[in-house]
């Protein structure tokens, strides 16, 4: 009788593979690939079978960086600290509270949650992909308990008017912001649910456009509701006074400049006519999607207080250079 062979070692014990332990993390596999291979912020164990194997020390690392980055830590950042001091930066600091959650991400549609955890999608979201829930239905998603900072809705088609379900969903989960991926639309349909505030995007053929429109919708919301999402002007610049001297008034002084000992109110004049175009500009660019409207927005009210901070500007140096004005 032949001698019983010992049975192939079973790498099984070894550890996770990556799969399980991004699935436990609630993120892409390609982000954790991400992460060990060009951040170096974990380094699993290679089985005889050339998979990578994740110890638990490993898993808890992993999940410690998930944490953190859905806290708006970037990888880049925190990859290389110890894991005793990920541990530390976790906790919330005595007497205050942990660091506003990222964006939490709802996906009504499987089709299309699967497709926004490929590489080239994940790539785009870096240097952290949103938490992540999938509902296969509207139905579904009302009935869950989670909730979520953005909705996103894959439709096959835009119907005129939000479907109340959307709008109950939205209001139900505590999003701040509704958007759809869609495959057929009238400009009607499309341009109501804009009006509406809810950003649309027809499903692009390719993952990069995907991914860029949804890191550029993510970038706009506030981390809490009290946190604004980028840089805004103050009170007084969120309504800008209108111009106070037009084209003709600001060319005549810039004319006027050469026949003085000092340039500034030339300098100024040709400003104030750069500042006024833009300003115009801004309130008039076409808009690609809600995120991109509030930005020119946001440009518009910029280059308003900033004009009416030069129209003043203007004032004291014809005071002080003895200059007409209006």
């Amino acid at each position: 009788m032949a001698p019983r062979r010992p049975p192939p070692p079973d790498d099984t014990a070894a550890g996770l593979r990556s799969g399980a332990v991004a699935r436990l993390a609630g993120m892409p596999v390609a982000t954790l690939r991400i992460w060990e291979q060009r951040h170096q912020a974990v380094k699993p164990a290679t089985a005889p079978s050339g998979h990578r194997r994740y110890s638990p020390a490993d898993v808890q690392r992993v999940l410690l960086l998930r944490q953190l980055t859905s806290q708006g830590h970037a990888i880049s950042a925190i990859a290389a600290m110890p894991s005793p001091e990920l541990q530390r930066l976790a906790q919330p600091a005595p007497g205050g509270s942990r660091r506003a959650a990222a964006p939490h991400l709802a996906v009504v549609g499987a089709a299309l949650a699967a497709r926004l955890q490929r590489p080239a999608v994940a790539r785009q979201l870096m240097p952290s992909v949103p938490p992540l829930a999938v509902y296969p239905s509207l139905q579904q998603a009302l009935q869950a308990s989670q909730d979520a900072t953005l909705l996103l809705w894959h439709a096959p088609t835009l119907p005129l008017t939000l479907p109340p379900e959307v709008a109950a969903l939205g209001q139900a989960r505590g999003a701040r912001r509704l958007a759809v991926v869609y495959r057929y639309a009238s400009a009607a349909a499309t341009q109501a649910l804009s009006d509406a505030g809810v950003a649309t995007l027809r499903e692009p053929a390719d993952d990069p456009a995907l991914g860029r429109w949804l890191a550029a919708l993510l970038a706009s919301l506030p981390a809490n509701d009290t946190e604004p999402a980028g840089p805004t002007p103050d009170a007084a610049a969120s309504a800008p006074a209108a111009r106070r001297y037009d084209d003709a008034t600001l060319t005549r002084i810039a004319g006027l400049s050469p026949t003085l000992a000092c340039e500034c109110p030339r300098h100024v004049a040709e400003l104030l006519m750069q500042l006024s175009s833009f300003e115009a500009y801004s309130a008039s660019c076409a808009h690609r999607d809600t995120a991109d409207a509030r930005l020119h927005a946001y440009l518009q009210q910029v280059a308003g207080a900033s004009r009416a901070l030069f129209e003043s500007a203007l004032e004291r140096l014809a005071r002080h250079e003895g200059l007409p004005l209006p």
